[in-house]
């Protein structure tokens, strides 16, 4: 159901108190506005700390700097429709005895007398002996339909040249998502100004505006990304995979019935090309990338990790559809270290799963491992992700890919002038990263001769590097030995 749906069946059914989230004033307070315009609810007073209620039969700025002055003002409004109270900020004064106190006091006249107190503000903080009494209710931030509307009125009053183009149009709908109207209005006058118009560069911008509004939370990053399928040296099952999932979330799938994916679990040694992965779907899929460290979700007061990971949810469901990719999930959820930390592991990992496995916004998930075995049963069971895929030890044949692509991005003109065949036979034991890392100590040392670098210094390179492979070479092999028994995915 709708916001305005909920909202109405909350007031028709007397709750006295509820309690709204949001951080859009002046849209929630519209969009009250017109829900109740053709309703019963005919008088809506707005209260706020420094201004009092700006419109009253008694006084002006009645109840200014006095929260007990507010509620003592719903007591004395005899009022013979039923009315509304929106009161901005007043958390902050649910944990006085006295504002506490004569809530509970109200609460029968407001069911006789038809009156809901309505509590705005973007965080919950309710006291436990008011939990009770107070409903909350999620002020959503805009929805596709509502930044079209926006959009369309934005382009009409604004001085724009040439036409939007529906492609832009939609592209510029999806950017717009997870920002509140007021960003969407910024964003898209800032682009008039610079631009004047409205089009592909129109949406680096409002992507910038993304990433400083999720740079506020600490929790998520946002990534700006540039890699492509094509810079993923083998992982043929997995690109397979994922090419026959590019545009899941577009209107076409949906209306073709396709269920969106959940997402992926990517596990492999270190350097193998996960997290590569992770932004190589982002930007096949034209979708943001937001980069979860999950060490940021524990805190450490009590109920605080709780509440991140919620926090997380919620910035990730508002930038909907997205990628978002869960770094190294295995060091934050050890199975060993569970038991540890009185339950705050196993209450985050169990928050966290049950969203994996019940989530209906388009957020696709990408967690990545190095150490399957330190992985907690509830996150490899079936139906938390859509699939699992082990990247091993690239083949041959793969690492004179990796070797191509990388040497494709140092030296484009003058790439097929190295041995990428004698490499990727030296390089028997190397992971994708500690490839590259050959190519850029070569870089180095012939550098330092002022001259180009070789096959030769290639070869030199590989010859000093160790592969994490021969550093620990029981761990990995019991890995390597796991994933060839059939019971996980190859990439």
């Amino acid at each position: 159901m709708t916001f305005q749906e909920d909202f109405l069946i909350l007031l028709k059914a007397r709750y006295p108190i509820i309690y709204i989230l949001t951080i859009e004033e002046d849209r929630l307070e519209y969009t009250i506005r017109n829900t109740i315009l053709n309703q019963s609810y005919n008088n809506l007073y707005v209260w706020d700390f420094i201004e009092g209620y700006k419109m009253n039969p008694l006084k002006k700025e009645f109840g200014k700097r006095n929260p007990l002055e507010a509620l003592e003002f719903i007591n004395k409004i005899n009022s013979k429709t039923p009315s509304l109270f929106l009161l901005k900020d007043f958390k902050r004064f649910l944990k006085d005895l006295t504002i506490s106190r004569k809530l509970k006091n109200l609460i029968q006249v407001l069911k006789i007398q038809q009156k809901t107190i309505l509590i705005l503000d973007s965080e919950v903080e309710i006291p436990n002996d008011l939990k009770d009494h107070i409903t909350i209710l999620k002020f959503n931030l805009p929805t596709p339909k509502e930044i079209k509307k926006e959009l369309l009125r934005l382009t009409k009053n604004l001085t724009i040249q040439g036409q939007l183009s529906q492609g832009i149009f939609e592209k510029v709908i999806q950017a717009c998502q997870g920002l509140s109207l007021e960003k969407i209005r910024r964003v898209l006058g800032k682009a008039v100004v610079i631009y004047k118009q409205i089009d592909q560069n129109s949406i680096s911008l409002i992507l910038e505006e993304k990433r400083q509004v999720i740079s506020q939370t600490q929790l998520l990053e946002f990534w700006s990304v540039r890699s492509t399928l094509k810079d993923v040296g083998g992982a043929y099952n997995l690109k397979q995979w994922l090419n026959a999932r590019t545009g899941i979330f577009s209107e076409d799938a949906n209306n073709y019935g396709l269920v969106m994916p959940k997402g992926l679990l990517l596990i492999g040694m270190q350097g193998s090309g996960k997290s590569l992965i992770a932004k190589a779907v982002a930007y096949e899929w034209k979708l943001p990338l937001l980069r979860l460290d999950v060490g940021r979700l524990f805190g450490g007061v009590v109920g605080e990790s709780e509440s991140r990971v919620r926090e997380m949810i919620n910035i990730a469901e508002a930038l909907a559809p997205c990628v978002l990719w869960v770094d190294e999930i295995d060091k934050a959820f050890n199975d060993s270290e569970q038991n540890l930390d009185n339950g705050t592991t196993s209450r985050v990992l169990a928050t966290f799963i049950t969203w994996l496995a019940e989530k209906i916004l388009p957020v696709f998930v990408i967690a990545t491992a190095n150490d399957i075995y330190s992985l907690p049963l509830e996150i490899l069971r079936k139906g938390r992700f859509d699939e699992i895929f082990f990247l091993g030890i690239p083949t041959i044949e793969e690492r004179k890919m990796i070797y191509e692509i990388h040497l494709k991005r140092f030296r484009p003109d003058t790439w097929h002038k190295y041995d990428s065949k004698k490499l990727s036979k030296r390089a028997r034991k190397f992971s994708g990263a500690e490839i590259e890392q050959t190519i850029i100590d070569a870089m180095y040392v012939a550098f330092s001769e002022r001259r180009e670098f070789t096959t030769n210094d290639i070869l030199v390179a590989i010859k000093e590097t160790i592969p994490i492979l021969e550093m620990d070479p029981l761990r990995t092999q019991v890995i390597q030995n796991w994933a060839s028994s059939g019971r996980i995915r190859v990439a």
